[in-house]
């Protein structure tokens, strides 16, 4: 009866391996909307932005329909873990506190963060310089955590749910420093008619142990065949000019980065 046993659970395991082995035809890609121009959503409720068109790109690579799912940041780990999509193209850093909950892919860019101040303000970025400064910073970003980290003890900070909000409070004169991503905070805020009032200051700032490897796509630690295969659409998108021609639209310098 064992041998029996034994080959019945064989025949039970390699069905099971089968049965839960997906070809990913149609992928739901969960996006934020509300951080451009990385993505952001148009009047009409479209989604636009250099992460819209790589989560394209990349599902056109892997010959899979790609259907984006906006979801508010601060949720956006915890909904793609109860399945609402099954990744995450968000500009979001590859770090080891995220790898505990998720796996990413390969990075797809890896850009600096950065402070902001008004213009005349003369404030440093040092512990002196901070010290008793107001810092806006979008909340649950590996900028939140370094702020808070680094220096916590000697800000107050305060916490956004988008950039946006955050753009608001810093024009109304409510805070003395903006932290975040460079592209978004120059293309998002400088440019948009500021850049006359406030301009960045201090390094740019890269720092592995809060800005990890790069930004990469998020998915769910069992979905190793969907890691490989955006893996390879990364690849054969950088390869073919696609990746060049997105980038092109939106950026005039490599953000893919070394």
């Amino acid at each position: 009866m064992k041998p029996l046993k034994l080959i019945g659970a064989v025949l039970l395991a390699v069905c099971a391996t089968t049965a839960t082995a997906k070809e990913w035809k149609k992928v739901r890609i969960g996006v934020e909307g509300a951080y451009p121009p990385f993505s952001w959503t148009t009047e009409k409720g479209e989604l636009k932005g250099f992460d819209i068109d790589i989560a394209n790109a990349l599902c056109a690579a892997m010959k899979a329909e790609c259907k984006l799912v906006p979801q508010d940041w601060d949720g956006i780990i915890p909904a793609l873990l109860a399945r609402k999509y099954d990744a995450i193209v968000a500009s979001m850093s590859i770090t080891e506190e995220r790898k505990k909950k998720v796996a990413f892919t390969n990075k797809y860019y890896h850009t600096p963060v950065k402070f902001i101040r008004k213009k005349g303000s003369s404030i440093e970025v040092t512990d002196g310089g901070l010290k008793g400064k107001t810092v806006g910073v979008q909340r649950s970003t590996v900028a939140d955590k370094y702020i808070t980290e680094k220096y916590g003890e000697v800000v107050t900070i305060k916490r956004y749910g988008t950039q946006d909000e955050a753009y608001l409070d810093m024009k109304a004169g409510r805070l003395d420093l903006l932290l975040g991503d460079i592209i978004p905070l120059n293309d998002g805020f400088l440019k948009k008619g500021n850049d006359d009032k406030f301009e960045f200051v201090g390094p740019d700032i890269t720092d592995k142990r809060w800005f990890g490897e790069g930004i990469g796509i998020a998915l769910r630690k069992r979905d190793k065949d969907l890691k490989d295969k955006l893996n390879m659409a990364i690849e054969q998108i950088r390869k073919d000019g696609t990746y060049d021609k997105i980038r092109a639209n939106y950026f005039d310098f490599d953000i893919y980065g070394d």
